[in-house]
């Protein structure tokens, strides 16, 4: 049986603080609203309580981020994408920032399992002062249990409209891609980390961000060496710059990201550290 779960989160600031009126039908849950770092930042948790996405499935989670408000969205644990030899396995995710707003994307890694058959599709639309970070990673297979990804294919949609497109299809027969110098190198972890603003950002503060970014790579690198991570910043557009990484295994990318996100907040933002507390768990 086929799960079709649907998810809708509005923020809305009042009196200062960020609120949340949510609804949802289907296996697509929020857990209580935290609030680690005051009123202005509201934190919550994306919970998918069958655990993966099998081919029927559709999951599709709507955000919308009032003017003013300020969220921070993660998940528990991976987003999985079973084996699915007919029917794809999708999840949309569709998000507006009126001006003034900010959201933190931070959901942990999409696992897509060998013979999986997936769609993840994410669109994210920035009102001239609304702002935000997000980041995107997918791992394929599980190479430290011995279950590469040997068949498959795992398509993405990532979007910021006019902005930023990026789409891809990562079928585990393209031994080009997969193993390719000029596609994944043998690398089975992926990922892209974006600080965007719905308006131009000075050519000064680009060059500072990425300059910060580049010194949180080097300090990553000497902490990570032998992980095999690689990874390169760049700023494709006035409005938006881009972290990409490639990792054999999900935690040297995952942690490189982590420390690329704290570091934005407080440049971009003023704020200081304040990871989810799911994320210790």
């Amino acid at each position: 049986m086929a799960w079709h779960a649907k998810l809708d989160l509005r923020y809305s600031p009042a009196q200062g603080k960020t609120g949340l009126q949510f609804s949802h039908s289907g296996p697509l849950r929020i857990l209580k609203s935290l609030y680690p770092e005051g009123d202005a930042i509201c934190h919550n948790v994306i919970v998918h309580p069958p655990g993966g996405i099998v081919g029927g499935d559709t999951l599709s989670i709507g955000v919308q981020v009032g003017e003013g408000a300020h969220a921070l969205v993660t998940t528990p644990g991976a987003t999985r994408f079973y084996k699915s030899p007919d029917l794809a396995g999708v999840q949309r995710v569709s998000a507006q920032l009126d001006d003034g707003a900010r959201l933190e994307w931070l959901p942990l890694e999409a696992i897509a399992y060998s013979g999986c058959n997936a769609l993840n599709h994410a669109s994210f639309n920035l009102a001239p002062t609304a702002q935000m970070i997000g980041w995107d990673i997918t791992a394929f297979g599980l190479p430290a249990a011995g279950e590469p990804y040997a068949t498959g294919q795992f398509e993405q949609h990532l979007e910021i409209p006019g902005l930023w497109l990026e789409r891809a299809r990562i079928d585990a027969a393209d031994k080009r891609l997969m193993d390719g110098k000029l596609g994944l190198a043998g690398q089975r972890c992926m990922g892209g980390l974006w600080f965007a603003s719905g308006s131009a950002v000075s050519r000064a503060q680009r060059e500072r961000l990425l300059e910060l970014l580049r010194d949180v790579m080097q300090l990553h690198g000497l902490k990570s060496e032998g992980s095999g991570l690689v990874a390169g910043v760049t700023a494709p557009n006035p409005n938006m710059l881009m972290l990409r990484a490639l990792s054999p295994l999900v935690e040297p990318c995952t942690q490189l990201f982590k420390a690329a996100w704290s570091a934005l907040r407080t440049e971009v933002w003023g704020l200081p550290h304040s990871a989810p507390r799911i994320w210790a768990m």
